[in-house]
């Protein structure tokens, strides 16, 4: 495990070792009134395995891993309560190799249920997250397990790079992709394969949690205050520093909307195309219905919809 920034060869490798494991990316053209100034392309990510991105990073960490010999006897540790804990449980039941879960007390049982689901052995201790954070590194620390939560590694941004690698093969007068960013795990292994294939990226994030946006502005990883009605999936303190770094390098846009844009973006999808997503999603669209990223007209947008770990009983109502 590195934390170097990942180059656009880690996503070509990144693609080969997850080749047939990982569902291949479904990509459908949005309603022309939903954004006429060009031709938008929707990403249908969460249709992926455990329904979001996650899925990808974790199996190429799992199987580069396993390929040089890294990976060992007590497998994985995990002490997260969010998407990527259970992207990683998938991913070990598919290679066959042990994962061990921390959550806290406060975890809703759902999520403890699902990782058990996914045969991951799950360990409720402590009562908040960094309890139960404390207990994972002590067990990876007397066991030698791999911590499977690493933002800023170079497998697991590689592997949600590939995300563009098949944008790209099924879009290829491809212009423009737009993603949402949280840690910016995603938006790192995107970015470097935009820079090679010369497409614009942007950055998309709520008002109350931009933490790439806080970064570009200082040119430094700054920690920012998490408010917003994404946060669950999009609800990192600070970016990653490989994050800031491939922003910079392609001159990224980072955008901001507010929650009430992330909302309405979310009730299009479901209106429009009958697409349920959760608000870490939505707001990659909302981008664009906020005006907060102008397209010029006959510019091809590729829009990430990177999630759907969602209860879509309000988008009925």
């Amino acid at each position: 495990m590195g934390s170097r920034t990942p180059v656009f060869d880690d996503v070509t490798a990144a693609s080969r070792r997850i080749a047939g494991t990982v569902r291949p990316l479904t990509v459908i053209d949005a309603d022309a009134d939903l954004a006429p100034a060009g031709s938008i392309g929707l990403a249908l990510e969460f249709l992926q395995h455990t329904g979001s991105f996650k899925a990808r990073g974790a199996a190429n960490l799992v199987a580069a891993l396993l390929e040089t010999g890294g990976m060992p006897p007590a497998g994985l540790v995990s002490a997260t309560e969010g998407n990527a804990a259970i992207g990683f449980a998938w991913a070990a039941r598919r290679f066959g190799v042990p994962v061990t879960a921390f959550l806290s007390r406060s975890a809703p049982p759902a999520k403890a249920e699902r990782l058990r689901d996914l045969g991951a052995e799950v360990r409720v201790t402590g009562a908040t997250k960094a309890e139960a954070q404390h207990a994972a590194r002590r067990f990876r620390e007397d066991t030698g397990a791999i911590d499977a939560f690493v933002h800023d590694d170079v497998l697991t941004s590689a592997g949600a790079g590939t995300i563009l690698l098949e944008l790209a093969a099924l879009r290829p007068d491809l212009d423009t992709v737009i993603c949402a960013v949280g840690a910016g795990g995603m938006f790192s292994g995107i970015a470097a394969v935009a820079e090679k294939l010369s497409i614009r990226v942007v950055g998309a994030e709520p008002e109350g949690s931009q933490a790439l946006h806080a970064a570009l502005a200082a040119d430094a990883v700054q920690e920012v205050e998490i408010d917003s009605i994404a946060s669950d999936s999009l609800g990192a303190p600070r970016v990653s520093p490989a994050a800031l770094a491939w922003a910079k390098t392609t001159g990224a846009r980072s955008v901001v909307v507010d929650d009430a844009a992330i909302i309405d973006a979310r009730l299009q999808l479901w209106r429009r195309h009958r697409l349920a997503v959760e608000h870490g999603s939505a707001t990659a669209l909302a981008a664009l219905l906020t005006g907060a990223y102008r397209p010029q007209p006959g510019e091809r947008i590729g829009i990430v919809l990177c999630g759907a770990n969602t209860d879509p009983a309000d988008l009925t109502r």
